[in-house]
């Protein structure tokens, strides 16, 4: 059966290339408030006294947004368009980072989890528009090789968002519990207090420029994306959702988001403090630099992907990636030492590629019914939430290097999901 595919949108004028640099630079922008996020774990669990389960709730009410306001931002974009949906994404993005200020006036732990919900939400909006959008934009045949460039601004944003979390966030000051018990209490006061507020700072000057932003989107004019003979404009309805249900490829390729998000998140979610068990000794800010050149490996990983996807099927190559994490979550469970954090580390690389492949791979074809299954796979992100607090638990119960066993389950639906789309992809071949 044929099926209609997205137009090609001619890109040689500025009225599409300042929109095409305002979405792409959307990529970026979600990418400092992922990664500040695995800043915040450690900053919490320090500030608020907090177990690995109760450290990971960063990541539940945070993905949580995402999976509340996937339909939400899709509807918006059905009524209102891609850029008024951007704007007000934007906008949340703003409100949610500004409440980090009253948040750490009150010292509230679930004051922070709110306000992260709330970025969450705006983020919802943003990445529910800009992916598809990013696929329309060009040939279908190079969908995955063009979502994977894009997705690579995202790394330098996940880079970005762990460097102002290490240098304005993270004190370095790390007290072992008897010394903590040493102190007075208001000296315990104190030391919690001054952890808490670092995190005020770096979250306004986030609004400030995300505000920003929201203004310039707000002022540019953007082209109209046709899937087929449709405008845009005219959305999805119930029926597509119907349709969805019933193509088993697509339903494969959201339960491997929700699992691969799972893992990308736990294993960023939980290096340092992986670190902190298997490297005693070594410092939260050390630690951190590991994480961030985990990120630059992942932000290679991405052009080096794009480039490779010109002579190997996109989903063969994300099969053999998910192979090889799996080898390596299964050497940072054995070995539990310094050569343990290298290969949780070196899970970034060959996670790279994972989203925006599984992404399009999942809707390539979909014609009308791309908006209603983009939706679903940004729903499919609360597996951050999920799977990190299970992660979480099974740290608390056994021990943090046993339970990266998690991640690499996740990398095993990943890895069948390759498999299957490899199989897909032959059989449309014939």
């Amino acid at each position: 059966m044929n099926r209609q595919q997205p137009q090609a949108m001619p890109m040689v004028s500025a009225r599409v290339w300042v929109p095409l640099f305002l979405i792409v630079s959307l990529f970026f922008m979600w990418g400092v408030a992922n990664n500040l996020n695995d800043i915040l774990i450690t900053q919490f669990k320090k500030a608020f006294v907090l177990t690995d389960l109760q450290s990971g709730l960063v990541q539940s009410a945070f993905y949580f947004g995402y999976f509340v306001f996937a339909l939400p931002a899709a509807l918006a974009m059905k009524r209102f368009g891609y850029r008024a949906a951007i704007v007000f994404g934007l906008l949340l993005y703003a409100a949610g980072a500004a409440l980090f200020y009253p948040a750490a006036q009150a010292h509230e732990y679930v004051y922070f989890l709110a306000a992260l919900f709330v970025i969450a939400s705006g983020l919802s909006f943003l990445e529910t528009s800009a992916n598809p959008l990013i696929v329309a934009m060009g040939d279908p045949a190079t969908a995955e090789r063009r979502l994977n460039f894009a997705q690579s601004f995202n790394s330098l944003g996940t880079i970005s968002g762990v460097l102002i979390g290490r240098e304005f966030i993270l004190s370095g000051v790390e007290h072992s519990p008897e010394a903590l018990a040493a102190m007075s209490e208001a000296q315990q006061t104190a030391f919690y207090t001054t952890e808490v507020q670092a995190v005020a700072g770096p979250y306004l000057a986030i609004a400030a420029v995300v505000l920003f932003w929201a203004l310039c989107v707000a002022l540019v004019k953007f082209p109209v994306i046709t899937w087929g003979h449709e405008s845009d404009e005219r959305g999805f309805c119930r029926a597509d959702f119907k349709v969805l249900l019933r193509r088993r490829h697509y339903l494969c390729g959201v339960l491997a988001q929700f699992f691969y998000v799972g893992a990308q998140v736990c294993i960023w979610s939980f290096m340092i403090r992986y670190g902190q068990e298997t490297v005693p000794g070594t410092g939260e800010k050390a630690l951190a630099t590991y994480l961030t050149v985990s990120l630059v490996a992942f932000m290679v990983g991405r052009f080096f992907a794009t480039w490779l996807m010109g002579c190997v099927q996109p989903a063969r190559l994300m099969a053999w990636y998910a192979l090889i994490n799996i080898g390596l979550c299964g050497f940072a469970m054995l070995a539990a030492n310094h050569a343990g954090l290298i290969a949780l580390a070196a899970t970034s690389f060959f996670m790279s590629l994972m989203f925006p492949t599984i992404f399009a791979l999942s809707i390539k074809g979909l014609g009308r019914e791309a908006k209603a299954g983009s939706a679903l796979l940004i729903m499919a992100i609360i597996g951050g939430a999920v799977i990190t607090a299970v992660m979480g638990l099974v740290s608390d119960v056994t021990s943090m290097h046993t339970a990266v066993i998690v991640p690499l389950f996740c990398f095993v639906v990943v890895w069948l999901f390759a498999c299957i789309s490899q199989t897909e992809t032959s059989l449309d071949g014939v």
